[in-house]
């Protein structure tokens, strides 16, 4: 399972950096780099477009995994180049982004969106683990045979959850309700699906 990730519009980007003139790079060696939006070589280009874009780049790393405690100790190394930042723009998942958070008083701005949490099906290929219809309490009518009416290629998520607890012996679990949510926020629907080169 990784955090799939996209980067954000270099003009976003540029945008919440605001008046910060002096930039330290952070990137992710895990998801980020799977998903070829957060390794070293997008924190080199990205130190390129800022420069490039008149921004003065202190310093940046790559740590192995951004959502990690251990990055606090990643930062405490590199505390001096930080410390001549005005801001940290981090090229990671919303975890790694909040993770730092924890540990510096810089600001830490996102360049990535985090799309999903997702399973690799392919080289490459990954998709969304979770109800394709985002439901919460069971099963729609619409499954046929553990596979999901959206697509027969999809299988049902309420099915593979009650087939996991009926092992545990815990089915008595399905039992509590779960409070709705509002998904008119989602961006899509139906598990979500890419495809890294």
């Amino acid at each position: 399972m990784i955090t799939i990730t996209e980067q954000k519009p270099f003009e976003e980007i540029t945008q919440s950096l605001g008046k910060a003139k002096k930039v330290y790079l952070i990137g992710c060696g895990t998801c980020a780099t799977i998903c070829h939006t957060g390794g070293k070589s997008e924190i080199l280009d990205m130190k390129e477009k800022l420069e490039a874009a008149g921004k003065k780049v202190t310093g940046w790393m790559v740590v192995p995994t951004a959502c990690d405690e251990l990055t606090r100790y990643a930062l405490e190394e590199q505390a001096g180049e930080i410390k001549k930042a005005d801001a940290i723009l981090a090229l990671t998942c919303a975890f790694g982004v909040q993770t730092m958070a924890l540990y510096t008083s810089k600001p830490v701005y996102p360049a990535l969106n985090t799309l999903f949490v997702g399973k690799e099906e392919a080289p490459g290929q990954f998709i969304e683990v979770r109800c394709a219809k985002s439901l919460l309490n069971g099963p729609c009518g619409g499954s046929v045979e553990g596979k999901c009416e959206v697509s027969q290629d999809i299988p049902c998520a309420w099915q593979l959850i009650y087939d996991r607890l009926e092992a545990l012996g815990q089915l008595d679990a399905l039992e509590e309700i779960v409070p709705l949510r509002d998904w008119s926020t989602s961006r899509e629907g139906g598990p979500r699906r890419i495809t890294i080169e």
